[in-house]
């Protein structure tokens, strides 16, 4: 019985230690939801407002005769611009009235061949 006593005291006294201590896994909880935050915002707030600032600066800076890629994978020059509305030239004498934000990309002619760049796939036809 004697032995038995003193393990008894011990871990009678490991749990008390434990359960007095018991803030130091509340902080760490919150630190560890804060360093969630924190990377959730690196890795999905930030990219996303930057994106939306690009598209917004390219939305903007729209003028006519651009040639243009839309949402919809279709290429056209711009034609006239009336606030958020702008006319895409897509064929001749085919006109399209689309929103500004149905604007995916700029193209540039010097660059880029009209219709958009030629991939590798495209040189072995």
């Amino acid at each position: 019985m004697a032995t038995l006593s003193p393990m008894l005291s011990s871990a009678v006294g490991i749990l008390a230690a434990e359960e007095s201590s018991g803030g130091g896994g509340a902080a760490f909880q919150l630190v560890f939801f804060a360093l969630i935050f924190v990377a959730m915002y690196f890795l999905l707030i930030r990219p996303q407002r930057r994106r939306a600032r690009e598209a917004q600066n390219l939305q903007s800076s729209i003028s006519e005769n651009d040639e243009v890629l839309l949402n919809s994978g279709i290429y056209g020059f711009v034609t006239a611009i009336d606030g958020d509305v702008i006319w895409v030239d897509i064929a001749d004498n085919v006109e399209i009235r689309v929103n500004k934000s149905a604007i995916a990309r700029r193209i540039n002619a010097s660059a880029e061949p009209a219709g958009g760049a030629k991939s590798d796939n495209d040189s072995d036809k």
